[in-house]
């Protein structure tokens, strides 16, 4: 990638009129796990004023409706976007379809690796759930039971799968989230580690090409050509901005997000230029822009 430096904006409203669909990450974006960043809501507001579409592309392990209905208790109003597509919602109709080979020869009895609150997943597929390995024929990954957890806590359960070749479902590729001002792991740890110790795996989300394909059927457009210009806003390198090259689309980087402890920053502070195109530059992945935080 040829060097130069990553330009630097104050929000969004800079580059609203080159674009006329907006794909825009969730968690370290629009919120924190907990409550919106300030301005966010008012961004979505004056982005739905200037007719632009918007799409929320979630690595959340859950079903759409049920990121619908957090959005709403944290104040994100329905009003406020057009559509949603996560990571959880893919993997559910894949299970439920199994119209690939990969899911088709997946067995019908589940090992959940995750916590109870992400079963929502399950509901109205045809599985069995069973408590242990040896029982499994595939494991669901949707991430840790508690925020405090390190992937150590899940070394065992994990050795124990890879040992009998059970085939992992990853629900959210995420390596961390940022949860109201602290940093988690996410399935997507598990799910690494799971690799390394040869167990096969199938990530839905982010960065993966579908999670893309999936936000374009519903916009209407594609990534190159003749259709709307989108622009996809995120703040990590690895997912958001790497999937946003690999599916044709400009992208934007929040630097308030997952790299703001790389960064040496503070929420909302404007980030060192040089810095923060070494990062970039280091990742291999190069967004059109960066802002510090979602605003206008």
């Amino acid at each position: 990638m040829p060097s130069m430096t990553v330009r630097l904006l104050p929000g969004i409203s800079a580059l609203c009129g080159d674009y006329d669909d907006f794909i825009l990450d969730l968690w370290g974006v629009v919120h924190d796990g907990v409550t919106p960043y300030p301005g966010a809501v008012d961004c979505l507001r004056k982005l739905s004023e200037a007719g632009k579409g918007v799409v929320m592309l979630s690595n959340a392990p859950r079903r759409a409706q049920t990121v619908i209905e957090r959005m709403a208790e944290m104040g994100i109003g329905r009003a406020l976007y057009d559509h949603v597509v996560s990571s959880g919602e893919l993997a559910y109709e894949a299970l439920k379809l199994r119209d690939d080979p990969w899911h088709a020869r997946l067995g019908r009895k589940c090992l959940h690796v995750g916590p109870a609150r992400d079963t929502g997943i399950l509901e109205g597929l045809d599985l069995e759930m069973v408590s242990a390995p040896e029982e499994a024929g595939f494991v669901l990954n949707t991430g840790p039971w508690r925020d405090e957890e390190r992937r150590e806590d899940y070394d065992r359960v994990l050795e124990l799968c890879a040992g009998r070749g059970l085939a992992m479902v990853c629900a959210n590729p995420d390596l961390e989230v940022i949860r109201g001002g602290k940093r988690i792991i996410c399935a997507g740890t598990l799910a690494a580690h799971y690799e390394t110790l040869g167990g096969d795996v199938y990530y839905h989300g982010k960065p993966h090409a579908p999670a893309y394909e999936a936000c374009l059927a519903l916009i209407g457009a594609a990534g190159e050509g003749d259709g709307p210009r989108v622009l996809v806003v995120g703040d990590t390198l690895r997912t958001d901005i790497a999937g946003a090259e690999a599916a044709g689309l400009d992208s934007v980087l929040v630097t308030s997000g997952i790299h703001a402890e790389e960064l040496g920053l503070d929420f909302a502070e404007r980030p060192d230029p040089a810095r923060l195109t070494e990062i970039c530059e280091r990742e291999g992945h190069l967004p059109v822009a960066a802002i510090p935080t979602f605003i206008w």
